[in-house]
């Protein structure tokens, strides 16, 4: 999963090429350069985020239900989710001035803190009218968004002679240009502004897009219920889950896909129109990835060989290596860095970042033999457990058994926790903005 991570941010480090104002991907280069483009805009864009919210609230109810197992007291666990969501906060901020802009890990902390205070005991029956509510508010943003594209693109120019610029008031900041905008700058300095300000309305963003909260309270139902744990229990409704989310997720994104290969004649100033579409859609296939990705491990769990254990093995450390992506892009891709981003091809840039993943795979490798935790993951256990939970810091091969996951029977109330076998961790990049 960490593998789409880099393909989706490695992008936004390419710069001083042609650009669709739609799109993150540079509409210049090869033909395998575009045909790779179209790929991630179809398969990775606006979909990686909202599957790592989905496992973000998924997280959320495990750790709580652990805690809760231990004998901690619910006020108490409360108070270290809240901390936890915090300091979350504070890596994001960190990550996006020294780094990477795009970053997640604010919003995702953002919105747990919120959502927890207000959601984290309803019932299944609320959470499931606030995730409609949200699906209904983003269809018809979408339905508007596609319907005032037409118009400027095509039916208000012939009926009132003006162009499409002056119709939508373009301003020329689309989501191509800002591109050039994080990375481009060779003066450092400038540079950090630049990306704490686009962290700043991102963090706020991410939150009033919805997408983000209404992933989180989807990932606290499955967690109630314990859908990935108990795969093969749940293995119908996750087929169905994986092929008609990322079917939708798929066909969502074809209309800026064809916008991008110039196949969609939308006119520049309208390219706001299929955004609101790939932001629904995008939120169904990044849910139907997640119930894939737990059907792939309810396959692959009897038959874990070394190249196996090593993907598990980056993902119990998914905070540490998400953030050494950043920590190689932006030095060898930004304009203030070496500057590769100024040449370097989407091909070339997609290759960067699978050479990064196979990387975190033997670093992630070494760190699983030796039973200890990512550096990240470790500091940030530290940071929020204290003296609240003591047991919370042992190494990675002494984690404490998880337990079940609040499930409500019939009210959606958390019954008492049972102990269990514990499912293969669900740690995402607790962020990443990005699309």
């Amino acid at each position: 999963m960490l593998l789409f991570i880099a393909i989706a941010n490695v992008s936004w480090f390419l710069y001083g090429g042609d650009e669709h104002p739609a799109v993150v991907h540079p509409t210049d280069g090869t033909v395998l350069d575009r045909a790779l483009s179209t790929l991630a805009i179809l398969f990775v864009d606006a979909r990686v985020y909202p599957m790592f919210a989905f496992l973000f609230g998924y997280g959320m109810v495990q750790f709580a239900t652990s805690r809760a197992a231990r004998g901690i007291p619910e006020p108490v666990v409360r108070r270290m989710l809240a901390r936890r969501h915090w300091w979350m906060i504070a890596f994001g901020f960190v990550h996006a001035a020294l780094l990477f802009a795009g970053d997640i890990l604010g919003a995702y902390g953002l919105a747990g803190l919120i959502l927890a205070a207000l959601f984290f005991r309803r019932t299944d029956r609320t959470l499931k009218i606030l995730v409609w509510v949200v699906v209904a508010m983003l269809a018809v943003s979408a339905l508007f968004s596609l319907f005032g594209a037409v118009m400027v693109s095509w039916v208000l120019p012939q009926a009132t002679g003006m162009s499409a610029e002056e119709l939508a008031g373009d301003t020329g900041f689309t989501v191509g240009s800002q591109r050039g905008m994080l990375s481009g700058d060779g003066n450092y300095l400038v540079s950090v502004g630049a990306r704490v300000l686009f962290f700043a309305l991102g963090l706020f963003g991410q939150l009033l897009g919805l997408v983000v909260p209404a992933c989180i309270l989807l990932g606290w139902f499955a967690a109630r219920h314990r859908f990935l744990e108990d795969s093969e229990r749940h293995r119908r409704l996750l087929g169905r889950t994986a092929l008609w989310g990322i079917l939708i997720g798929v066909l969502g994104a074809v209309p800026q896909a064809l916008s991008y290969l110039g196949l969609l004649p939308l006119a520049d100033a309208a390219w706001w129109g299929t955004m609101g579409l790939v932001t629904l859609t995008g939120m169904a296939g990044g849910v139907g990835y997640a119930a894939l990705f737990g059907l792939l491990a309810l396959r692959l769990r009897s038959r874990v060989r070394s190249p196996l254990r090593a993907v598990a093995a980056v993902g119990k450390r998914s905070l540490s290596f998400y953030l050494l992506q950043s920590l190689i892009f932006a030095p060898l891709l930004a304009a203030w860095g070496f500057g590769m981003g100024e040449w370097m091809g989407t091909a070339g840039a997609y290759a960067l970042a699978v050479a990064v993943w196979v990387l975190s795979l033997v670093i992630a490798g070494v760190l699983e033999s030796r039973g200890r935790r990512g550096p990240a993951e470790a500091l940030l256990r530290r940071l929020t457990y204290r003296r609240d939970d003591p047991a919370g810091l042992h190494p990675a091969g002494a984690v404490p058994t998880r337990s079940d996951p609040p499930g409500p029977a019939g009210q959606g109330r958390p019954p008492p926790p049972q102990p269990s076998v514990p499912p293969p961790p669900i740690d995402p990049p607790s962020r990443g903005a990005s699309p």
